[in-house]
């Protein structure tokens, strides 16, 4: 059994606390990974907090350093929205967000030192719904779609959802809205995709980690909105690609900027992130990127640390830690997501994530 089946049946799942050993939550079996010689050791204990849509990944990369190194790397997923606060509070040793901080965010943030943007993977928020019947390839674009979370489409056979679907049976049923209760960069992500096509939506709601949602039933994390749409019959939600996989839901096939209906696979998403021009300080999002193969609601996903994690407030041990953690994440572990249904970062990207890290510091120097 893979293992994105075997420990990752996110629905019901561990959700690791800060303070709790990651490990429990990962794998002890030894086939999962070997003590890599090359990995600096350590017995320090990291914590960080925030995304939820990369959490599944992060607790397995943690699972398998720890085996690696004996360092014990502990994250809780609160929300993109909980994560960039404990971040600047200095109540976290990294913090992690979908949405790269926004520009006042980052101005709070400098009170205590440079944040820096370190994208991990790439994920898809894939539309997933639970529809009797409709087994697989409904077809929906980002006006349609802005139209149900609107409120404005309220039946599946709706002329508006059954014009993209030739010979498609839909059911006189009603639509069921999930979406997250709690402030999430998958948030952001998917209403940035929502209020490029809908000029209603861009006007009336907008795009944010947290917005005022027309219609619909929220729930907390992707977890929940997971658990929202599948036990809801007539149920559609935003879900992480990830999430949606691990518990076999029926996602769309949604229409790119090149007009082309995309699938959210592995292959789909790298495709968003090729050819980006990346900003210095990396803080982009990659939705409705222009390729004819790009899944249009996809983006990297971000750990935030200090430029100098010294001045910042850490320990020299820490630092070294936090870094072990990092260049675990952008090594082995980009050989790892895939497993977890998260796509390694492009070439261009993972450079310029490898050079963010070794130009981290303490106290002045770089960090060995």
């Amino acid at each position: 059994m893979s293992v994105k089946r075997s420990r990752w049946l996110v629905v019901g799942a561990c959700a690791v606390a800060v303070g709790a050993v990651v490990s429990g939550c990962g794998s002890s079996d030894s086939s999962s990974t070997s003590a890599d010689s090359t990995v600096p050791k350590s017995s320090g204990t990291i914590n960080g907090a925030g995304a939820t849509f990369p959490q599944p990944v992060y607790q397995e990369w943690a699972a398998r350093l720890k085996d690696a190194s004996g360092l014990t790397v502990n994250y809780q997923g609160i929300g993109s929205g909980g994560g960039i606060p404990q971040f600047t509070a200095k109540t976290v040793d990294f913090g992690a967000t979908d949405s790269p901080m926004k520009d006042e965010e980052v101005t709070a943030a400098q009170k205590v030192g440079e944040p820096v943007h370190i994208p991990t993977v790439f994920g898809a928020v894939t539309v997933s719904y639970n529809v009797d019947g409709v087994d697989t390839g409904l077809k929906l674009d980002g006006a349609t779609v802005a139209d149900i979370f609107l409120g404005k489409v309220k039946k599946w056979n709706d002329p508006a959802i059954a014009g993209q679907n030739s010979g498609v049976t839909l059911p006189d049923a009603g639509i069921t809205v999930c979406h997250r209760s709690d402030e999430s960069g998958t948030t952001k992500l998917f209403t940035t995709f929502l209020a490029d096509y809908s000029t209603e939506w861009d006007k009336k709601v907008g795009a944010d980690k947290a917005v005022q949602w027309p219609t619909g039933t929220g729930a907390k994390g992707n977890d929940g909105v997971a658990a929202c749409v599948k036990q809801n019959a007539g149920a559609i939600g935003y879900v992480e690609q990830a999430y949606a996989l691990q518990n076999d839901f029926t996602t769309a096939d949604v229409k790119n900027k090149a007009g082309n209906y995309i699938a959210p696979t592995l292959d789909s998403t790298s495709a968003a992130g090729d050819g980006l021009t990346l900003p210095d300080d990396l803080r982009f999002l990659a939705i409705n990127a222009p390729g004819d193969k790009a899944y249009p609601i996809a983006s990297a996903t971000f750990l935030l640390v200090w430029q100098d994690m010294c001045k910042a407030g850490l320990s020299e041990s820490k630092a070294k830690d936090v870094k072990i953690w990092l260049d675990y994440a952008l090594g082995e572990g980009q050989s790892v997501a895939p497993e977890l249904e998260y796509a390694p970062l492009p070439t261009a990207v993972l450079d310029a994530a490898k050079a963010k890290v070794t130009g981290l510091q303490c106290n002045g120097a770089a960090l060995s």
